[in-house]
């Protein structure tokens, strides 16, 4: 056997690991949550039957109960016909992971469970792997063999970019996509050349087309620096390096409170835009905050 064979058999391994646990989460927490979350376009016609008691007199079918000589009555069903986008990040910053996971494994099982979730509702799924450019694209469709191509596309892909440039990634979503769909747009947010509230604009004109919700992928490490004295930090996106003295209380302030500031310039530039935002972390488990993301739509839904 090839060195090839044994890589795309390794492959295949990861991709059926991955396929198994992502279903078992999904069966077990939120399918039915999705399903409620995210609502169809309509309802079709699907068949009559007797009118029981209880039923509503609104659903008679009166040509039916003519012909019949006793009440039928009209059965409809949700004509769903939804297309869920998945545009994920696959920039340098997402080798980053201290606590847990890597933040690209954490984007990785994210982007499965939400596509578990649509396939398993017979919604369409559609990919997109961007960095400084988008790199793949898989055009929404349902079944699961595609279903197991977006796992493979997702387990597989090697970024050729660096950098994040999440304006381009926002209005190319927007360009590939123009009938109405759901986009989640998952990454870490880190754009060193792109301000947050430089992004609301491109947030705000796809979230007035889609329904766009932002899963914000975080490590606990860039948000607080250790007690370690001298380290050197370095931007994995532009290569820049710094030395700071970790071992000042001051110092670990100031980078804290840049963190908070720039989650909350975070939070504002969703905010504006229209879009929802879920936020996820390396080291903890990820099925809670979607679980309670579908929950609140759900109940936002029915309400």
């Amino acid at each position: 056997m090839t060195t090839s064979d044994l890589q795309a058999e390794e492959l295949m391994r990861e991709v059926r690991r991955l396929e198994y646990r992502t279903r078992r989460r999904v069966d077990s927490l939120f399918a039915g949550n999705y399903h409620s979350a995210f609502k169809g376009q309509g309802i079709e016609f699907a068949e009559v039957r007797e009118y029981e008691p209880g039923d509503d007199v609104r659903a008679i079918d009166w040509n039916v109960t003519a012909r019949a000589g006793r009440p039928f009555i009209k059965l409809f069903v949700e004509e769903r016909q939804l297309t869920v986008i998945l545009a994920v990040d696959v920039s340098a910053s997402s080798g980053f992971g201290t606590k847990g996971k890597l933040k690209s494994r954490v984007e990785i099982e994210v982007a499965a469970a939400l596509a578990a979730a649509a396939a398993r509702t017979q919604d369409r799924v559609g990919l997109m792997l961007f960095a400084e450019r988008p790199e793949l694209f898989l055009p929404p469709r349902k079944g699961r063999q595609h279903f197991l191509r977006v796992l493979r596309e997702l387990v597989a892909h090697r970024p050729h970019g660096t950098r994040t440039d999440l304006a381009a990634a926002l209005d190319h979503v927007g360009d590939l996509q123009r009938r109405r769909a759901i986009v989640f747009l998952i990454s870490d947010l880190i754009t060193p050349e792109q301000s947050p509230e430089l992004l609301t604009p491109h947030l705000r004109k796809l979230a007035a087309r889609h329904e766009l919700t932002v899963v914000h992928v975080r490590d606990p490490r860039e948000s607080e620096l250790p007690r370690a004295g001298l380290v050197r930090l370095r931007d994995a996106e532009s290569g820049r390096t710094v030395t700071v003295d970790a071992g000042s209380s001051r110092m670990r302030s100031r980078f804290a409170k840049a963190s908070h500031a720039r989650a909350e310039a975070i939070r504002g530039a969703i905010a504006a835009s229209g879009a929802e935002r879920i936020e996820v972390w390396t080291d903890r488990p990820i099925m809670k905050p979607l679980l309670a993301h579908f929950q609140r739509r759900a109940g936002r839904v029915v309400a």
